[in-house]
């Protein structure tokens, strides 16, 4: 498959094990990051459009056109429970091509949020129903139907290359991008991680300075920090 691909629905999709992707979604997307060697993370001008957006599910990746929403009707027959829809397009785009309705569809099938470079619209809506949604711009500027992309092929989205059936982590944070291979090791490293961190937070709230804790002192010292009275 190639992200180029233009005309075509890809139905059979490998995607990363269940056990792995639940694992993953105890974990914030910084922690993910960090765990997997600070690396897949989509660019921060994706952004949750409420506060409290949260998921974590397996991609059907979407290619659009700029200003046509098409296959993301097309996408949502290729849905499954826990699936989230991440949506490229093949030039920049802030149009709304998402909303209330499309998400009314997606839910029905199991879909739990939706990533898109582009514009959605119906944000009081979406907050209402509770589907997280992540975009490049809120614009009440509709699409049409009339011009073919793709489902299922890899796609970047927000300069994160994603394929379909990786796992898509997103928090008020940022997104993360998992490859469905690896979901089990990251979750893994995440979660220790998580426990070292928590080890390190019981000695910050004992008073332990981040000087001390990490050795900050002498390197300091040797680049010419000095205390004055």
């Amino acid at each position: 498959m190639e992200h180029t691909e233009i005309g075509v629905v890809h139905t059979k999709v490998d995607r990363a094990d269940p056990e792995a992707v639940a694992a993953l979604s105890a974990y914030g997307v910084a922690t993910i990051h960090e765990a997997m060697g600070r690396v897949g993370l989509m660019r921060p001008y994706l952004r949750p459009v409420y506060p409290t957006a949260r998921m974590c599910g397996t991609a059907v990746t979407v290619l659009l056109q700029p200003g046509d929403n098409w296959m993301l009707h097309v996408a949502a027959e290729q849905v499954r429970e826990g699936d989230v829809v991440v949506a490229a397009c093949t030039t920049e785009s802030e149009d709304g091509f998402f909303g209330e309705l499309l998400a009314t569809s997606l839910r029905a099938r199991g879909c739990t949020g939706l990533v898109i470079d582009g514009g959605v619209r119906d944000v009081v809506d979406l907050e209402r129903m509770d589907f997280p949604v992540f975009s490049r711009a809120v614009n009440a500027k509709g699409t049409v139907k009339a011009t073919l992309g793709s489902v299922n092929v890899p796609v970047v989205c927000g300069n994160a290359l994603v394929r379909p059936g990786d796992v898509v982590v997103a928090d008020a944070d940022g997104i993360v991008v998992v490859p469905r291979e690896r979901a089990a090791e990251v979750a893994a490293a995440s979660a220790a991680r998580e426990a070292n961190e928590e080890g390190k937070r019981a000695q910050f709230r004992a008073g332990t300075l981040g000087l001390d804790l990490y050795g900050m002192r002498g390197p300091l010292a040797e680049l010419g920090l000095r205390y004055e009275d």
